[in-house]
């Protein structure tokens, strides 16, 4: 059977059985992957945040400057 007849075929299915068909696809995608490459703890961490959370990661790029003196700095500018 090719690749588009199977499609084709799942096609006919009943929405409900689809919905299952792609999770069971979806979790074995996921658990072949996972055995390929470990998460590190960071992106494990990262995955088990909130969607609209993990969208802002990025956004704010620090220094590599210790953080004390970027807040002092900050603290400066503020209040002078």
């Amino acid at each position: 059977m090719t690749l588009q007849e199977l499609q084709n075929q799942m096609l006919q299915l009943p929405i409900g059985d689809r919905w299952r068909l792609v999770q069971s696809l979806l979790r074995s995608i996921q658990q072949e992957t996972l055995l390929l490459s470990p998460p590190s703890p960071i992106k494990q961490s990262v995955a088990s945040l909130d969607p609209w959370t993990q969208s802002l990661i990025g956004v704010i790029q620090l220094s590599a400057a210790d953080p004390t003196e970027s807040y002092v700095d900050y603290l400066e500018e503020k209040y002078h």
